[in-house]
């Protein structure tokens, strides 16, 4: 009788290649953004989809489609991944910078290699910066009425 060691199925695992993804998915915040990011591994140009929509009617200044192409400039990218993003809330600007933090934590998870890039360039930290709530008894967040002596 032979009892099956457990280093036999340690070795049958290790000798299993991973599979090929189809897609690598993030999550970029900004404000109250929230974007959604699939990155496909691709032969020709990346293509550059946002809420089904070509990048350039979605983002039509020049401003916010280098915004949303930095993290790619960053680490030499893309020409071979494609984008399909989904972005929802907050105004124009905090989506394209939403969507950055997105692409550029999904190429994490392509190339580990290019977190020190990304690290320096800033574009791994969340900007949690957002407006801060009014207050009760004032104008805005912080500006009171005008005082007056009389």
């Amino acid at each position: 009788m032979v009892i099956p060691s457990k280093k036999s199925k340690k070795d049958k695992k290790s000798v299993e290649e991973k599979p090929a993804r189809l897609y690598y998915e993030a999550v970029g915040r900004r404000k109250t953004s929230v974007a959604r990011v699939r990155l496909l591994i691709s032969t020709h140009g990346g293509e550059f989809v946002v809420n089904e929509k070509p990048m350039e009617h979605y983002f039509p200044t020049r401003e916010l489609q280098k915004i949303a192409h930095d993290a790619f400039l960053g680490t030499h990218t893309e020409k071979s991944l494609s984008v399909s993003a989904r972005i929802q809330g907050g105004g124009v600007h905090s989506q394209a910078e939403a969507l950055r933090h997105g692409i550029a934590r999904a190429i994490l998870k392509v190339d580990p290699e290019h977190r020190k890039t990304l690290k320096r360039l800033g574009y791994l930290t969340r900007d949690s910066r957002a407006k801060e709530r009014r207050k009760f008894g004032l104008k805005k967040a912080r500006k009171a009425p005008q005082w007056a002596k009389r």
